[in-house]
């Protein structure tokens, strides 16, 4: 099978105007700073689509450290960032956050410190919530029907089961009260 971009014996891609090989810094760079504009990546993300355009292995560690050194690739503040926002936006629980930080090659130790972020009462806060907004829709079910489909909801998201049983069971006394 032939690559769609042939190498020349040095490791070299064509251009895509044909003219001159592209040496394989070259095309690193230019996958690393493509997938940068759309937002954060991590080294593990970036490194393979580099590793997709058939850039050598040692050329795109290479070309990753560097940008590591000028700032550009930081996994420590993706995580961060990561924790931040995913929490906010979504609701995630600490355990969904380090599903997620995981299938995009954080680090554990780094994703570890980033989820130091929040704590129990910071999850809580965010289940509340998240049963709050769900809690109309489910209004005028039967109320072990409303509560598995609350729980579900929360489960979803990463929540353990006694904090999403005591919030589903605060929420629907409440909300008959």
């Amino acid at each position: 099978m032939t690559s769609p971009h042939p190498e020349t014996h040095d490791g070299a891609r064509p251009s895509s105007d044909g003219s001159s090989p592209e040496p394989p810094e070259e095309v690193a760079r230019a996958v690393v700073l493509r997938q940068l504009s759309f937002g954060a990546r991590t080294r593990a993300q970036l490194r393979a689509k580099v590793l997709a355009k058939d850039v050598p292995d040692d050329v795109a560690d290479a070309v990753l450290d560097r940008m590591g050194e000028v700032g550009l690739v930081d996994d420590r503040q993706f995580a961060h960032d990561w924790v931040r926002s995913r929490h906010r936006s979504k609701g995630l629980s600490r355990r969904g956050l380090a599903d997620e930080l995981r299938r995009k090659g954080v680090d554990r130790d780094l994703a570890d410190e980033a989820l130091g972020q929040l704590d129990g009462d910071d999850e809580r806060a965010a289940a509340e919530r998240l049963v709050a907004k769900r809690l109309p829709s489910v209004r005028g079910l039967e109320r072990q029907r409303a509560a598995n489909r609350l729980m579900g909801m929360l489960a979803r998201k990463g929540y353990p089961a006694g904090l999403a049983g005591e919030v589903v069971r605060q929420a629907l006394a409440a909300d008959d009260a």
